[in-house]
Formats: C-alpha cells, sequence, structure tokens
C-alpha cells in the first residue's frame, strides 16, 4: 500500500512539475524518503547548459522574421501593380477594338487614354514611370501595352510590369437581306 501511495506522489509532482514548463531533462533529482527534491540553480531555474537560449534565437530568428513579412508586403505589391497593368492594358484593347474601324487614325489616341484612366482609378500612385503604347502588328489587330516600374520596399531591386492585350478590330458588316 505504501508502494502505491509514493507511486502516486511521484506521479502527481511529475505533472506538477510538467504544468510549470519543467521536463525534468538536465535537471537531477533525489529522493529522500517519501518526498522528492530537485536540485536547482540559486536563481529557481533547473540546471543545465540551456539558459539564454532563447534570447540568442530570439536574436536569429527576428530578421529572419522581418525579412519574411517585407517579402509579403513586396510581393502584393508586385502582384497588386500587375494586375492594375493587366487591368488597364484590356480597357485600352477594349476601346482600341471599338474605336479603330470607326476613327482609324484616333483609335491611339483614345485607346492609350482609356488605360490611363483605368490606371488613375486602380492605382495611381502604384505605377511609377508608367508608359502606356498602342500596338498595330497587322491591319486587322490592334492593341495596349503599359510598362512600369514598382515601388519596392528592399533597396536594390528593381521590379517591372510589361502587359499587353491585343484583338482584332471590330467591324460593323451590314445585313444585305440575303
Amino acid at each position: 500500500m505504501e508502494r502505491r501511495i509514493d507511486a502516486l506522489h511521484h506521479a502527481v509532482r511529475r505533472r506538477l512539475d510538467a504544468a510549470r514548463g519543467d521536463s525534468g531533462v538536465g535537471s537531477r533529482t533525489t529522493t529522500v524518503g517519501r518526498t522528492s527534491t530537485r536540485a536547482v540553480s540559486g536563481a529557481g531555474a533547473p540546471t543545465g547548459g540551456d539558459r539564454g537560449m532563447t534570447a540568442i534565437e530570439f536574436v536569429f530568428l527576428t530578421p529572419v522574421l522581418f525579412f519574411m513579412i517585407f517579402a509579403t508586403v513586396q510581393f502584393g505589391l508586385y502582384s497588386f501593380a500587375d494586375h492594375v497593368a493587366q487591368a488597364a492594358a484590356h480597357a485600352g484593347a477594349r476601346k482600341a477594338r471599338a474605336e479603330a474601324d470607326a476613327d482609324p487614325g484616333g483609335w491611339s489616341g483614345k485607346a492609350t487614354s482609356a488605360a490611363e484612366d483605368r490606371i488613375d482609378q486602380l492605382g495611381p500612385n502604384l505605377l511609377d514611370g508608367r508608359k502606356v503604347t498602342s500596338l498595330q502588328p497587322d491591319a486587322i489587330t490592334v492593341g495596349v501595352r503599359v510598362t512600369a516600374d514598382v515601388p519596392t520596399i528592399f533597396p536594390g531591386f528593381h521590379f517591372k510590369v510589361n502587359e499587353s492585350s491585343q484583338g482584332p478590330v471590330e467591324r460593323f458588316v451590314p445585313d444585305n437581306g440575303g
């Protein structure tokens, strides 16, 4: 019976030590009679060679954590800038396709203006040094290209977006009834 009580005391002591965060590894336990005592250093911490490891790990992992946060923000900036450039190129190409048949000489200005307006709506300060140009690779295809620099968080890095959209000119063909 006394042996069971000692085992129960020992199990309860281990659970209490585990709840306090002391796993018992690296410390010395001696049993005197029915009580067990744990050898500890003067500050109350278990004896062992891992004192101060948390501070060292924090010093090494903090720059990695900050790099990951800034890289995530940079990826978001680039991704959003790419989507803005793509939306502007699509808006300009839609305008170019609609206007090229009706106004063969003035569709280019209207298409680049439509693309610039879309950039101003979605992200006016997002695309640095933006350049919007009209495309006409052949007589039946028109489009718009948007090229710009993306703001960066990391010094020394330069990111660019280059999006284009093109399609066939929309032509009205009257039905001759036949």
